[in-house]
């Protein structure tokens, strides 16, 4: 399960570090192979193990194709879909168009999802983190004892 937020730095080239943690537990879940693609709906990047990708991936696959947002969806997530693995350093490189598309640049916040990552510029997750949602809370969410 990949928990925790670390604040980390890009370099000019779009690469970053996975602290230490998260590459560990990375290593073990998948021997360091990534996936990385858009999010459908926020301005972050998706960082899947590869196996969690793979489990993923039929199900978008088999979303309908003469439905415009399923279309959306996977011209997203798959249209994206970078597959990568860490270099010794535990580093990996973020592709232009995903960097764009999530506006990262060097201030980065890397937040654990449980079979996922995700990875945000640094003040749109602070102001993410501090603002309220107008979202209509699930019934699941309401029943959850914390």
């Amino acid at each position: 399960m990949l928990t925790g937020n670390y604040a980390i730095n890009m370099d000019a080239k779009g690469r970053m570090a996975i602290p230490t943690r998260a590459r560990e537990e990375l290593v073990e879940l998948c021997g360091g192979r990534l996936v990385v693609t858009a999010h459908t709906q926020d301005p972050c990047v998706l960082i899947y193990p590869e196996p969690r990708w793979q489990e993923v991936l039929p199900g978008i696959q088999a979303l309908p194709s003469m439905n415009s947002a399923a279309r959306r969806v996977q011209r997203l997530l798959i249209g994206h879909a970078c597959p990568m693995e860490m270099d010794g350093n535990g580093r990996i490189l973020v592709p232009p168009t995903l960097r764009s598309r999530a506006n990262l640049d060097k201030k980065l916040m890397l937040a654990g999802v449980g079979d996922k990552l995700e990875l945000w510029d640094e003040d749109t997750w602070t102001t993410l983190m501090q603002g309220t949602s107008d979202d209509e809370i699930p019934e699941q969410l309401e029943t959850l004892d914390f």
